[in-house]
């Protein structure tokens, strides 16, 4: 994806990148012609997304590395070296057959996150098992009707 001036039909240059910590992220740009600058802004879930495709916003510093995108989806996690089923055991949230159902309609390559968000909903509430209605409840306080 790039940016053009509509005024100089010029390709606008990366300036800067911020990650105010609310789980937003912008990016500025600005023509080399005219000085116009423009921002991108992305949401929350938008941020995810594009953390989760492995795009990176404001171009390189560095080479890339062997294994870069596989290095950087496992750094930090950490259940990046748990047993599939283990959480169970840590009082983990559990999914009522509806809103597994629920979940089930969601696009494949979207299901993870919006699963990892409603389990972390369900946590910070201390509620133990994600229903249709949770699901609601959550959709609305995040701000994520639209989606």
């Amino acid at each position: 994806m790039k940016f053009v001036c509509l005024e100089c039909d010029q390709l606008m240059q990366y300036r800067e990148r911020s990650l105010p910590g609310d789980g937003t992220f912008g990016a500025a740009f600005q023509c080399p012609a005219c000085g116009r600058t423009i921002a991108m802004l992305a949401n929350p879930m938008e941020t995810q997304l594009v953390e989760s495709l492995g795009v990176r916003i404001g171009g390189r510093t560095l080479q890339e590395q062997p294994l870069e995108l596989l290095r950087t989806q496992l750094a930090g996690r950490d259940d990046a070296f748990v047993e599939p089923g283990a959480d169970r055991l840590n009082g983990a949230v559990s999914w009522s057959p509806e809103a597994q159902e629920r979940l089930a309609r969601v696009p494949g390559f979207v299901r993870g996150m919006v699963k990892r968000i409603y389990t972390e909903y369900a946590k910070e509430h201390a509620i133990a098992c994600i229903t249709p209605g949770v699901m609601d409840q959550a959709r609305s306080e995040l701000g994520l009707e639209g989606m």
